[in-house]
């Protein structure tokens, strides 16, 4: 072996190499709230971060035959993620929109047709087609804004049919969209019109015809529910999560979002993901979520839209160190926002979130939300999964919103944008 050899022998190898960076690690592990590595560089191979430190310090590589990107001292931070939607819906409701601002009531609304049923009836007659073409424009909008993970539920379909067909088409999103797709069964969603006054009848075919159903397909990653006074009872929930336990399915919540049924509480006990909006989560259920280390999800964009008024317990979250995610809710009702970047600073203008806490909302956070233990982090052997941002520093993430600072986007080592 030459001496030329052994100095190549030495060198390391990677696919791609970004130098003159600052990093907004997210990693706990470094002391500071965004785990910052100033002037540093990053080392990928094999669609993983293989190196993350100080630019001084980056090893010996063959320059001549790896790709190098000057990042010209911009920023960054993990890839996105919306750990909360229900992209997948046919319809929309804008009429329902300006009747209201018109002075219409809820009821008056429903009497024509309108609220949830419209988005069932509209979902069921929609075709694996019209559901991924209009689905697939959601998820290029959140793609521009570095997103590379998204759950989506189902639970416009609330049939066996319907459901599954959502469910299907998420995964065809999954396999032809950059973005990966985590899939989420939400049959107890609403009480379909076929049968209205038989709840329990309805859970019923949720949990004995449809969740076997989905599980022999594989078409869910997790399972969820909405226990709410307009939803399902907390009895009704937990047949939901005890079906789900038989499926080897974790589960997920939407929790005290209009009332306390002690519903984040529940999903603890089943060691649950997360419990989702929770503005009127009381402290017996954060200190059960702390317990669980289930993921508090809080949903700005809902709170927005429907102008409520009841803040979720952030001190709370905070005091028992249960970790906070946000998403965007998406959905054609109360949440028609597909944007993670307003998120961000709704989360922080409307909840009080410090942008450190909001950022890692939709990094670190969001990926324990989803149960993804790849990714949300730059941090050697995970996924690499970033962007490359035009900012001074990560709080204007969530300080400013409407001028796209994105210059770069990577997912498993691959530039996307």
């Amino acid at each position: 072996m030459t001496a030329n050899d052994v100095n190549a022998a030495a060198k390391q190898s990677f696919d791609l190499v970004i130098t003159n960076v600052h990093i907004a690690t997210m990693d706990s592990a470094i002391d500071d709230t965004y785990g910052t590595v100033l002037n540093a560089a990053l080392g990928i191979k094999n669609g993983k971060i293989a190196w993350c430190g100080n630019a001084a310090d980056f090893p010996e590589f063959d320059s001549l035959q790896t790709p190098v990107v000057n990042g010209h001292g911009k920023w960054i931070t993990p890839s996105l993620i919306d750990c909360h939607t229900h992209i997948v819906c046919a319809g929309n409701r804008a009429n329902e929109f300006e009747m209201r601002l018109n002075g219409a009531s809820y009821q008056e609304i429903a009497a024509q047709g309108g609220g949830i049923i419209s988005t069932v009836k509209a979902t069921r007659e929609a075709d694996h087609e019209a559901l991924f073409v209009s689905a697939k424009d959601r998820l290029n909008a959140l793609l521009n804004e570095g997103v590379t993970t998204v759950e989506i539920k189902s639970g416009y379909g609330l049939d066996l049919d319907s459901e599954i067909k959502m469910l299907e088409v998420a995964e065809q999103l999954n396999q032809h969209h950059p973005i990966d797709v985590q899939k989420t069964f939400l049959g107890a969603h609403a009480l379909p019109p076929e049968y209205k006054n038989k709840a329990d009848d309805y859970i019923t075919l949720v949990c004995d015809e449809m969740m076997p159903k989905v599980a022999e397909l594989n078409l869910a990653d997790a399972v969820d529910a909405f226990c709410e006074g307009v939803g399902f009872s907390n009895e009704q929930t937990r047949r939901v999560f005890d079906a789900a336990k038989k499926h080897n399915l974790p589960v997920k919540l939407h929790a005290e979002q209009l009332s306390n049924l002690q519903g984040a509480q529940l999903v603890a006990e089943y060691n649950g993901l997360s419990a989702d909006h929770i503005e009127f989560l009381d402290e017996a259920g954060v200190v059960a979520m702390a317990q669980a280390n289930t993921v508090a999800v809080l949903l700005p964009g809902a709170f927005y839209f429907l102008r409520e008024t009841q803040l979720p317990p952030i001190e709370l979250l905070r005091k028992h160190k249960v970790a906070m995610a946000i998403a965007t809710d998406f959905n054609p009702g109360t949440s028609p926002i597909c944007s993670v970047q307003l998120m961000l600073n709704m989360a922080c203008t409307l909840f009080r979130l410090t942008p450190a806490e909001s950022l890692a909302g939709v990094t670190v956070n969001a990926a324990r939300a989803l149960g993804l233990t790849d990714r949300g982090v730059i941090k050697v052997g995970l996924n690499a999964d970033f962007v490359l941002w035009d900012i001074d520093s990560p709080a204007q993430l969530s300080y400013q919103y409407g001028v796209n600072p994105l210059k770069g986007l990577w997912k498993d080592g691959q530039q996307l944008k």
